[in-house]
């Protein structure tokens, strides 16, 4: 059987549009990456795939090479070769060993929800959820205030429009959120060509930069010489490349959106679900293609912009603020050239901030609703189209849409995801015995800590943003848990051979279950919990009774199905067994399939719960028992309003 209560009616057709996609109270994601493994579903190679990670990853190019020497200087070269380094030898091996272990587009979130279990895995995850809405949030917002840059900053803008810098990107940011309420669907073929277009202009830029480098040598003995006035000897630039590099950790953006559109992959003709072999091939030379092309543009960028633009024109309200390879692309190659890479990077910032939507529209439904941490309209994308539209209002609204100022939160972002997928790997390296590798990963994650405590320290404000997300995700899914603590969370109820044949049996007869807690499971523990239930009055008598009893799993966890089985035990005593990480509602979901099975409506019997019924219900809540009998009769009457259609509930 499969439990699927529709969703409230609605009012209105607005509301029915609205909540399109929702489902009340058992929760389905419904992401843009949902379920792209779906057969009707066209896949693609993996450099098409490539290029939907590279709205987010290669875009960053608009704003990462002022950013780096803005917080650089003269070191931004020296600084990017250590990224560089970094990410080839540290995030590209962890999201390669991410892309194996979770090949199906959760990432390392998931790998470490399962690596870690009951309330402080979810613990994890929620803070995890945090930092990875400051990273989406904060590449909408970025990306769309760095859009608004190019646009400003384009000769051909009319001066009579003015410097509207935040509403522009207002603007921006609603027509985005116009796409998603309309339906966004990922058109890989456009992504392909804004990808290839913008790194086409990208190289003709810096092959550009390069030549007038070569050709210009003073301009290179000049960058040389302040850069060993300033620092010294080559141990000391080597050093303070070290401790600045964090500051650039935007380059290191678009690991997890690789990860994340893995679904997407074409994979190998004997492919499965379970060991998508072909996939996480095509992944890893997705990562590795996409890592090894941003570095040599990440270094590129660097050199050229360092030794071609004067230092003044990174500062706020420079021409090349925000806009370093734009401005070399309008003062080298003239103003026709440069609206056309204008026009290019608008549009794939643009488009970035959609793939960050996408990547927070998968995110959400894949784990709040299934934590019972959310309300049933998150599984509609709509609504959260709106909320998250809100939030980047108001992160466009509180930065001054400026590009430089969000580079710290965005960092963060990108930093706290990438060290916990190093921890994730490391641990899961340590549970498969591979001490070699435990120590690699184990290294990679102690840079990744140093780098991300780093970035804290120099730029909090990554931390207050996510710090806000995470303390209302906290709230919010507390309020949910309890607001939902009465649903049926099981999405289908499965019985075994014996258990269909003891379903059998209840036909025709007066269906009795005795709760039971399992503990001695000898035939005394059965014959006595009969006799105490006929003493007390509660059963007539113990003819053609069976027991129920659950074993608790994880309690933290809120949806699940539920698989019954049957047994015999001492050769008389009928039992249904369940395990669950809840008693009551395992219990409802029984009673209400022999209901729909039957035809009759069972009789369950309890004993009342020893103790104070505010600490029971509490114990209900965190642990998954407690008042389980007032707790499964107010389950079984919110799925059957009608009392006398619903199963019978006895205590004593």
């Amino acid at each position: 059987m499969t439990i699927s209560p529709e969703a409230p009616a609605p009012q209105n057709r607005f509301t029915e549009w609205f909540l399109r996609g929702a489902s009340h109270p058992t929760l389905r994601p419904q992401g843009p990456f949902t379920r792209p493994a779906a057969t009707t579903e066209r896949r693609h190679s993996w450099w098409r795939v490539m290029c939907l990670t590279g709205l987010d990853y290669f875009s960053t190019l608009g704003y990462q090479p002022g950013i780096a020497a803005l917080a650089a200087g003269v070191l931004a070269p020296l600084a990017t070769i250590v990224l560089v380094l970094v990410t080839l030898l540290g995030a590209l091996p962890v999201y390669r060993r991410v892309a194996r272990e979770s090949p199906h587009g959760s990432g390392s979130i998931a790998m470490l929800s399962k690596l870690l279990s009951f309330w402080e895995g979810k613990l994890v995850v929620l803070i995890l959820l945090g930092f990875a809405a400051t990273d989406f949030i904060i590449t909408m917002t970025l990306s769309a205030a760095d859009a608004t840059a190019h646009i400003q900053e384009n000769p051909f803008w009319p001066e009579s429009l003015g410097n509207h810098q935040v509403l522009i990107t207002l603007v921006l940011l609603a027509l985005l959120c116009a796409v998603f309420l309309k339906g966004f669907a990922e058109a890989i073929g456009i992504a392909v060509v804004l990808v290839a277009v913008y790194l086409a202009l990208n190289a003709v830029v810096m092959v550009d930069g390069l030549i007038r480098v070569v050709t210009h040598p003073t301009l290179t003995s000049d960058w040389w010489s302040a850069l060993t006035t300033m620092h010294g000897s080559p141990v000391a630039l080597i050093g303070m490349a070290v401790i600045i590099f964090p500051k650039l950790a935007l380059g290191l953006s678009g690991f997890e959106t690789g990860v994340a559109v893995m679904p997407h992959i074409k994979g190998a003709p004997g492919d499965t679900e379970e060991r998508p072999t072909g996939r996480i091939r095509g992944a890893h030379k997705l990562l590795t293609t996409a890592a090894i092309t941003m570095s040599c543009f990440l270094i590129t960028s660097s050199i050229v912009t360092t030794v071609l633009i004067p230092a003044d024109a990174f500062d706020p309200g420079g021409a090349a603020n925000g806009r370093a390879l734009a401005f070399l692309a309008h003062e080298n190659l003239g103003s026709t050239f440069g609206t056309v890479y204008d026009l290019s990077t608008i549009t794939i910032l643009w488009f970035a901030g959609a793939s960050a939507m996408a990547g927070l529209l998968n995110l959400v439904p894949r784990y709040l609703p299934r934590f019972g941490m959310a309300p049933y309209w998150a599984s509609a994308v709509r609504p959260l189209v709106v909320v998250f539209t809100a939030i980047a209002f108001f992160i466009t609204w509180l930065f001054d849409a400026d590009v430089t100022a969000q580079g710290g939160a965005y960092a963060t972002g990108v930093l706290v995801l990438i060290t916990s997928a190093a921890i994730a790997v490391t641990l899961s390296s340590r549970r498969h015995r591979q001490h070699k590798q435990t120590i690699a990963f184990g290294v990679i994650a102690l840079v990744f800590i140093y780098t991300t405590i780093d970035n804290v320290i120099e730029r909090p404000d990554g931390v207050k943003i996510a710090g806000s997300f995470i303390g209302a995700m906290i709230i919010f899914s507390i309020l949910s848990r309890l607001r939902r603590a009465f649903e049926l969370r099981f999405t289908s109820v499965q019985f075994d051979e014996i258990g269909q044949q003891l379903l059998e049996d209840c036909k025709g007869t007066v269906v009795r279950i005795v709760a039971n807690h399992p503990d001695a499971l000898d035939a005394q523990e059965y014959r006595e919990k009969l006799q105490r239930i006929v003493d007390e009055d509660v059963l007539p008598d113990v003819h053609d009774v069976m027991f129920a009893e659950v074993t608790i799993t994880d309690p933290s966890d809120f949806e699940s199905d539920l698989q019954v089985r049957g047994e015999i035990r001492h050769g008389r005593y009928r039992v249904f067994t369940m395990a669950s990480p809840n008693v009551a509602t395992a219990l409802a979901a029984l009673l209400l399939e022999i209901q729909a099975t039957t035809g009759q409506r069972p009789h369950i019997y309890f004993e009342w719960t020893e103790g104070n019924p505010a600490s029971n219900f509490l114990r209900y809540l965190a642990f998954g028992q407690g008042e389980v009998a007032p707790v499964t009769r107010e389950i079984l009457r919110e799925q059957e309003p009608d009392r006398m259609k619903r199963p019978h509930v006895h205590v004593g």
